[in-house]
């Protein structure tokens, strides 16, 4: 699939991002010339005296006191996560839901509203479903995603507006740049899950967002070995996350932790344009399906979305969706028990390929709600053979012939 006609400027930012995700511009001397920087795995940091020590607490969040606060390590991939996604600060976390929980614990007290705009990720509409229990917090879901549904939605105590593009499972795109001017017209924080596209397809702060938050287990650690989450945004918001729901709530990534995604992100580059190249294949090959309706993936927009895609999108990753013609739960179960290199696991952006499906047999209705079809199959495309993958396919659509309907 020829994909230029998506993205009319998509080498603008590469230069700049290979040298973040690269040790280019890493001190090597600080660490006796080690081309692989060291873990700095230590609880704790010690003070040459006493009155250091009580000079260093006043300026807590700029020293090395205490790994809850800030680690060497820690703080590597913090500044080059920075760096990709153009903002002046992030603050790394031991999940994408501890981070995904500080922002919203920062940004939101009780009696509030936040607008949840597209499919968002299940977990964290969980959250806010708690939040709106204990808490007192209101929400609205908009999944159209345009800026006049969620103009209409706009209350007098609404302060984050909350959305994924692409949107979990449905994969559609929202045009962030008009609902960042629409909340900026209104005083409210815009916050972006980037998972997706990464910081190397889509630079959410360049396009007026105020928070990007990623889940750093997905593309950006890459091989499946870890559980971290990040937050970038400006220095002044970012006070506000760090003091309150960072330092306090305590959900700080491991040194070791960080070594691995600083691992991660050095083949970054490599591995999402491999992502795509193979996603590209495969859709290639669903397409010649009469059993396949509806590919959810951004290369498969219509042309409205198409114009969005150019405005802020620099590529594709490997994570898409896409419906059995007239399928139900014993087709979705038998497609995907049928496949053998695809594996069923719930997580993605690994090097291995991954198959699971929101259907579950009890939850159509549910389903229904937030315009999911049920016969619904989400892929994670890996760093396997595209050939091999279609193969896989291919005899998973064999084993479900006759079953729908």
């Amino acid at each position: 699939m020829e994909i230029s006609h998506f993205f009319t400027d998509a080498d603008r930012y590469a230069k700049e991002d290979h040298i973040a995700c690269s040790g280019q511009d890493e001190d090597h001397e600080r660490y006796f010339g080690a081309v692989s920087a060291p873990i700095i795995q230590t609880s704790l940091f010690v003070q040459k005296n006493y009155q250091a020590y009580c000079d260093d607490m006043q300026h807590e969040a700029e020293r090395f006191i205490y790994s809850r606060g800030l680690n060497p390590t820690v703080q590597m991939v913090e500044q080059k996560l920075a760096k990709l996604e153009r903002g002046e600060a992030c603050r790394c976390f031991a999940s994408g839901m501890g981070a995904i929980s500080a922002v919203l614990m920062a940004n939101l007290n009780s009696g509030d509203h936040i607008i949840l705009v597209n499919n968002v990720y299940g977990p964290a509409m969980a959250l806010i479903k708690q939040m709106t229990r204990k808490f007192g917090i209101h929400y609205d879901v908009v999944l159209d995603g345009t800026t006049e549904s969620i103009r209409a939605k706009i209350r007098t105590t609404t302060r984050v507006i909350y959305t994924e593009s692409p949107g979990t499972m449905t994969m559609n795109i929202v045009d962030l740049s008009a609902i960042a001017e629409l909340a900026k017209a209104h005083n409210i924080t815009t916050v972006i899950d980037n998972t997706w596209a990464t910081p190397l397809f889509q630079k959410p702060l360049t396009l007026g967002f105020d928070i990007v938050i990623h889940s750093c287990t997905k593309y950006l650690g890459g091989h499946s070995d870890l559980i971290a989450g990040a937050v970038v945004t400006s220095q002044a918001r970012m006070a506000e996350i760090r003091d309150f729901s960072h330092q306090l709530l305590g959900a700080v990534l491991s040194p070791f932790a960080a070594w691995l995604l600083l691992r991660g992100l050095r083949t970054l580059p490599v591995r999402m344009r491999a992502h795509q190249e193979n996603v590209m294949q495969v859709i290639d090959y669903l397409k010649t399906r009469p059993d396949v309706e509806n590919i959810r993936h951004p290369c498969m927009a219509d042309d409205a979305q198409q114009a969005i895609i150019r405005k802020q999108m620099m590529g594709f990753s490997g994570l898409f969706s896409f419906e059995i013609r007239d399928g139900h739960f014993a087709a979705v179960k038998r497609f995907i028990d049928s496949c053998r290199l695809f594996k069923v696991g719930c997580s993605w952006g690994g090097y291995e390929s991954l198959i699971i499906s929101p259907n579950r047999g009890y939850n159509e209705p549910s389903l229904a709600a937030d315009n999911i079809a049920s016969g619904l199959i989400r892929l994670s495309i890996g760093q396997e053979s595209p050939s091999l993958l279609i193969a896989d396919l291919d005899a998973a659509f064999a084993a479900i012939a006759g079953m729908r309907g």
